[in-house]
């Protein structure tokens, strides 16, 4: 099970909730990267810039959702690459967790572990990214689920709910 969508939208923190209740192994692929290269995210960017994170993100994509029964949260440009949406949508489902651009700002403004947001006016950024984006997660997802202003614990038990319908999933 693949968890896709924007940064903000609450796939790392409802992916754990998920992947402990269908007791799967939950991975980030952004937490996984910096694990192995031993730095953050932004560093990254700075060093090799956003074609060398992203060769990263997709070499552990790759890795990633070969494994059996795991709850994989992206990272939120991890569907740039078709490659990427191939191995997701091939797969395994492919869950599109949605949420408007302001929306997004309000959750991640201050997060300074968002190098793509390090500009003048971040929501005109994340507006852009939306706009680029909203068509390839729509592409691969099997279930689009508008987070909205929902805690992540009614998005997770909304989620698996329609799991258990669409896929008769015990949990």
């Amino acid at each position: 099970m693949f968890l896709v969508g924007m940064m903000g939208a609450g796939k790392t923190t409802a992916g754990r909730i998920i992947a402990r209740r269908l007791k799967r192994p939950f991975y980030d692929s952004d937490h996984e990267v910096e694990r192995r290269c031993g730095v953050r995210i932004p560093l990254i960017f700075e060093i090799e810039g956003e074609p060398g994170f992203r060769a990263r993100e997709a070499a552990l994509i790759g890795e990633l959702s070969a494994l059996e029964d795991v709850v994989l949260a992206t990272g939120g440009g991890a569907v740039l690459a078709e490659a990427n949406r191939r191995c997701l949508a091939g797969r395994g489902t492919v869950i599109y967790l949605h949420a408007q651009p302001a929306a997004l700002y309000e959750r991640v403004r201050q997060d300074k572990n968002r190098p793509l947001l390090a500009t003048a006016d971040p929501l005109a950024r994340l507006e852009s990214l939306y706009a680029a984006r909203d068509p390839l997660y729509r592409e691969i997802a099997d279930i689009v689920l508008d987070t909205g202003r929902q805690s992540v614990q009614n998005l997770a038990r909304q989620l698996l709910s329609q799991l258990r319908e669409e896929w008769k999933l015990s949990a």
